[in-house]
């Protein structure tokens, strides 16, 4: 399994009456991995996975497996959550050949040790049908990870890498980009962080903002991985530009207002507690609708 280059967060659409659009997700999945996506995610935080039901849930998967299948690219479903229990029966669900991960989150609220979030994916790891991503993001668990503790868990077997979303490019995230086991993927999850994540070596991102401008974010990845670092600086500000803005209002909510400006998705719909995104002024960023 490759963990490389840029796969998209597939948001949510939903319809008028609040049902979720199935084919404008399929729509929006073949669209990314035409301009370039490397793989898709399903159920992410971006999906609004929260809000969503069961039987939702199962659907969304069947979408985006069938998508991954047709394509030839790997699907991510995110599933587990700050119940190490729970998590186990929800990792055993992801059976299908098309999924290649699992993105599954440092274990929110509850905020154990660090040898408890150690102990959590162990457990999680061994019984997994799929590889684990770590989905370390601290200003969403308010659980702060160490570059012992992320490294530790980049050595246990059944962990393929990370998504880190920790909001900064710091000590320890040069840490574990220097001394990650080998096969071990860092993707970057901070959208304005992408680029330099990249320069410092990460194998990619997990990057809602690539919903736009696909094509420019997969690039300023193979710009990065050639050395072609006046064009990947260059293109990264402008990408980062994009990203402020996009994530300026919770997320997904300007990114759904733009994708139904551009006749993407039916409805810019997102279910409370989120709220409608305000007027946005994305001009002089590539994207040619604006709300």
């Amino acid at each position: 399994m490759d963990l490389a280059g840029v796969f998209v967060p597939l948001v949510t659409p939903f319809t008028a009456d609040d049902r979720v659009d199935l084919d404008a997700l399929a729509g929006l999945a073949h669209d990314v991995v035409t301009d370039g996506a490397a793989g898709l995610v399903a159920l992410g935080t971006t999906a609004e996975v929260a809000t969503l039901e069961s039987d939702e849930k199962a659907a969304i998967i069947d979408v985006c497996a069938a998508v991954a299948r047709e394509r030839h690219v790997p699907l991510i479903v995110g599933a587990g959550g700050n119940a190490t229990a729970k998590s186990l029966a929800e990792l055993a669900a992801l059976t299908r050949p098309e999924i290649a991960a699992a993105l599954t989150l440092v274990p929110p609220f509850t905020r154990p040790t660090e040898a408890g979030v150690i102990e959590h994916f162990r457990v999680l790891a061994a019984a997994s049908p799929v590889p684990l991503v770590v989905y370390n993001v601290p200003y969403r668990t308010g659980l702060t990870l160490s570059a012992e503790t992320v490294l530790c868990l980049a050595n246990l077997p059944g962990v393929a890498g990370t998504k880190h979303s920790v909001g900064a490019i710091d000590q320890a995230t040069v840490a574990i980009l220097g001394h990650r086991p080998p096969g071990f993927a860092v993707l970057a999850g901070d959208d304005v962080l992408a680029s330099p994540l990249l320069a410092l070596g990460a194998d990619g991102g997990i990057l809602a903002s690539a919903h736009l401008r696909t094509v420019d974010f997969a690039d300023l990845v193979t710009a990065w991985r050639k050395g072609e670092t006046d064009r990947a600086r260059a293109l990264g500000h402008d990408l980062a530009d994009l990203s402020a803005k996009l994530f300026a209002q919770p997320n997904p909510t300007v990114i759904k207002a733009v994708l139904h400006a551009q006749g993407r998705v039916a409805t810019p719909h997102v279910r409370l507690p989120l709220l409608p995104a305000t007027t946005v002024d994305l001009a002089g960023l590539g994207v040619p609708d604006l709300v």
